[in-house]
């Protein structure tokens, strides 16, 4: 807690919208939620224009790499960000952040070939983990204590203001035929948000705190775990695809063995085995993400297979963000015994939205012709909805299942476990799609196989979390 708490005052406890956004507060404010959707809209951005990236530079066969690379270094980032701190205090941490976010959607821009681009996309997750964990970790530095709930909302509330912006951003750009704007004009807002970290950030965050480690070899492990099972997809034969899968699964269990032993320790005890409450938790979380991450692939069967402009096919893939936040905003504030419910509710919700999306996907030819539309619009939105309903709870649960003494690891692991479940589920996506004819035979024909595989494989990790949330506890 703040200092400022334990000093009798006759300051309310409770603080306003206003006192949040006045003055310096709304200065700093705008600073940190200015981070998130940054990091936030360039996904969404970057999902919207990649059909039409493939189309001038080709790279069809790493279409999910952009993905994978970009949340892997994310993690790397995120990692990092307490260590920044430390070392360079809050302000030049955040503005290193922006610089190397900076860096690589110029390096995008710029970008000739997809192997140029795919390293300017792991720069940009570099410095975007390190802005996506700072936003959060320094509203304890830079705001009293009263004002934490509000910010935390603020900062929360910036990835749907990513799902309204990113596609709108990235659908004109690629709608014009032109994409690279679309990384450069990221750059003067990174400008502008760094001006004013330089004016209202100051000093060093909690000096009096140990130093914090960071789990190197855990964190290399699990990069190159998500480098393996990617590799696999660009083989078109069976035993590479599998022979990479199962290299990543025989890294990940080195992972989960040096993370039991280590005392810079990634995940908090419990976190491996489905024989604990906290064990259960982060599968049914994976799993749900695991059916979020198809998303990176909606935007081109849209537009190849049903021939929708970039900006209706970006709009329609955040339908699933959308109905993500619809559902939190809704299951938010529920009893424990309704909780209990939509947390068994919540993968069959996301398993019939996927099997929908499997059998409707690939067809053709709607009569009335609005009517396969309404019926991607539904079905993607239900697969976020079915996440939201779940995952506040979710959460919850993460914090109070965790061990005495490991309720920061807990709160911090949150992001870890997200993050490497999506980076995992992109690669594993890429192997399916290249699989399923994505890239040979390629085009709509080979769009159509490829949904209906992705989308029905993909299938199975709601069933998984479905038998998984039998084994939570009620309460």
């Amino acid at each position: 807690m703040s200092s400022s708490t334990s000093l009798p005052s006759a300051e309310p406890a409770h603080a306003s919208w206003g006192d949040l956004v006045r003055g310096r507060n709304g200065l700093r404010s705008v600073a940190l939620a200015g981070g998130v959707a940054l990091h936030a809209i360039n996904i969404y951005v970057v999902t919207t224009i990649l059909p039409t990236i493939i189309q001038e530079i080709g790279g069809l066969t790493y279409y999910a790499w952009n993905t994978t690379l970009f949340v892997a270094a994310s993690i790397v980032g995120s990692a990092l960000s307490a260590k920044l701190v430390e070392r360079l205090g809050p302000r030049l941490a955040y503005l290193a952040a922006l610089a190397v976010f900076s860096i690589g959607a110029a390096g995008c821009a710029l970008a000739p070939s997809m192997p140029v681009l795919l390293l300017g996309r792991t720069v940009q997750g570099l410095g975007g983990g390190v802005l996506f964990a700072l936003s959060y970790a320094l509203i304890r530095v830079v705001f009293e204590a009263r004002l934490w709930p509000r910010a935390m909302a603020l900062v929360s509330g910036m990835w749907g203001v990513a799902t309204l912006g990113g596609p709108a951003i990235g659908g004109i750009f690629a709608q014009s035929g032109h994409w690279r704007p679309a990384f450069w004009v990221l750059v003067p807002v990174a400008l502008l948000l760094g001006l004013i970290v330089a004016s209202q950030f100051r000093g060093k965050a909690d000096a009096g705190a140990p130093p914090s480690q960071v789990p190197w070899l855990t964190i290399t492990l699990l990069v190159l775990s998500v480098l393996a099972i990617s590799a696999a997809g660009l083989s078109h034969h069976l035993a590479w695809n599998a022979a990479g899968i199962a290299a990543g699964v025989a890294i990940a269990a080195v992972i989960v063995r040096i993370d039991k032993r280590t005392r810079a320790k990634l995940l908090p005890t419990g976190a491996y085995t489905l024989g604990t409450q906290l064990g259960v938790l982060y599968a049914v979380m994976s799993l749900l993400v695991a059916a979020l991450t198809t998303e990176i692939f909606v935007p081109y069967f849209l537009q190849v297979v049903h021939q929708l402009t970039p900006l209706a096919a970006g709009y329609m893939t955040a339908m699933m963000a959308g109905g993500w936040t619809l559902a939190s905003v809704y299951s938010a504030g529920r009893s424990q015994a309704q909780a209990y419910r939509l947390i068994r509710i919540s993968p069959v919700v996301v398993l019939a939205a996927l099997a929908v999306l499997a059998v409707t996907m690939p067809l053709t030819g709607w009569q009335p012709a609005w009517l396969g539309d309404a019926i991607y619009c539904i079905a993607l939105t239900a697969v976020g909805f079915g996440i939201g309903l779940a995952w506040p709870h979710l959460l919850t649960r993460v914090f109070s299942a965790a061990a005495p003494g490991e309720e920061n690891l807990a709160s911090s692991s949150i992001t870890t476990v997200q993050l490497y479940a999506t980076a995992l589920t992109a690669a594993l996506a890429g192997v399916v799609a290249n699989a399923g004819g994505l890239t040979e035979p390629g085009g709509i024909d080979g769009a159509k196989t490829a949904a209906l595989a992705l989308f029905g494989v993909f299938a199975v990790a709601p069933a998984a979390a479905a038998v998984l949330s039998g084994r939570l506890a009620r309460h």
